[in-house]
């Protein structure tokens, strides 16, 4: 599951932000071959725990495989990576995500703060591609645009195909619009503006906070059909993860079976009362489970139930048909039911 890879380079990317590249051998270049908006799951023992956190992948074509890390305020992992220099190993799995490019001839990409690492990435391949691509990317102020050179070069390279627009929050800028958060209100005003083309767009990818997401798709929802917006949340802003039901926990309270099917081998454990997952319980007993984000966003725990029952706590993740076809988050799920079976195998 997990690869070791050796950093090869570390820079800086705006304030508090670093761009970590990996060298990736022979042996590993099959596995590490990634899409334009997957991401990368690294692991470290951070102070005498098993950490892990997914970072979407920012290489352009045929560049080094790299992901941008910002540092987060309390951020266990974030903190642990900017110590880390050229040379040091870091645990990586294979690229995942399905947050990507698909070959759309005419793209629109939101981003804000750390949330353009994949878009550096959809950008440089639809640009390669001759796609038409606009970025709307905000940020506090010029000093935390990450991957400015990056953006830049691609500006300067595909002058007539890419549009790159920074709102600023803290610092003024020469046009109004330009500044304070990205909103959808902002994004339609830049649309009628005849800054970006929300009407003839093929595919609008948002990656950031959940509010902005949330705002900006109800705001375009009229220009843009629903399958055409695509989006990847770096973090939300909800509160503590919901209570059980009353189902999940009289279930918990009594004991489930659950059997888990990864890699062809079925394995086994209980889910008590004192786990509030079934990742917690599988790792309780030994048993590792496949997980990044614990946050219900980066599905790579996704699983199908194929026997029983269990409902999450959260899902940001999961589209309906996946929901329709009894797939679950298995970081997420508490069982309902006596006895649950989840295929991790299951496409």
């Amino acid at each position: 599951m997990f690869h070791e890879l050796t950093i090869s380079a570390i820079r800086p990317e705006g304030v508090g932000a670093v761009a970590m590249s990996f060298e990736v051998s022979g042996a590993d270049q099959e596995a590490f071959g990634f899409t334009p908006g997957q991401y990368l799951t690294l692991r470290a023992e951070v102070e005498g725990n098993d950490t892990r956190r997914s970072y979407s992948i920012a290489s352009a074509p045929g560049a080094p495989l790299t992901v941008g890390i910002k540092q987060v305020e309390g951020g266990v992992f974030s903190s642990f990576a900017q110590g880390l220099k050229p040379g040091d190993t870091l645990q990586v799995m294979p690229p995942e995500g399905r947050f990507t490019y698909k070959g759309e001839a005419r793209v629109i990409l939101i981003a804000a703060g750390s949330g353009i690492t994949p878009m550096v990435s959809i950008a440089a391949q639809a640009l390669e591609q001759g796609a038409e691509v606009a970025l709307i990317y905000g940020n506090r102020d010029s000093g935390t645009i990450m991957f400015r050179d990056a953006l830049d070069d691609l500006k300067d390279r595909y002058v007539d195909r890419f549009t790159l627009i920074h709102v600023l929050s803290r610092e003024p800028q020469d046009v109004a619009l330009l500044n304070g958060r990205i909103t959808g209100e902002k994004v339609v005003a830049l649309a009628n503006a005849g800054a970006v083309d929300l009407a003839g767009t093929e595919a609008v990818f948002l990656c950031g906070p959940g509010g902005m997401i949330e705002d900006v798709t109800a705001a375009i929802a009229p220009m843009v059909p629903k399958d055409k917006v695509h989006f990847e949340l770096f973090y939300t802003e909800e509160g503590p993860r919901p209570e059980r039901s009353a189902a999940a926990a009289a279930a918990a309270e009594a004991g489930v079976t659950v059997e888990v099917v990864l890699d062809g081998a079925r394995r086994s454990f209980q889910v008590e009362a004192q786990d509030d997952d079934v990742v917690a319980a599988a790792a309780r007993q030994g048993l590792e489970l496949p997980f990044s984000c614990k946050g219900g966003m980066c599905c790579t725990c996704r699983c199908k139930v194929v026997e029983g029952a269990a409902e999450m706590a959260t899902n940001y993740s999961l589209e309906p048909w996946e929901l329709d076809a009894g797939f679950t988050l298995a970081c997420q799920a508490r069982p309902t039911s006596e006895k649950l079976v989840l295929d991790f195998d299951a496409a």
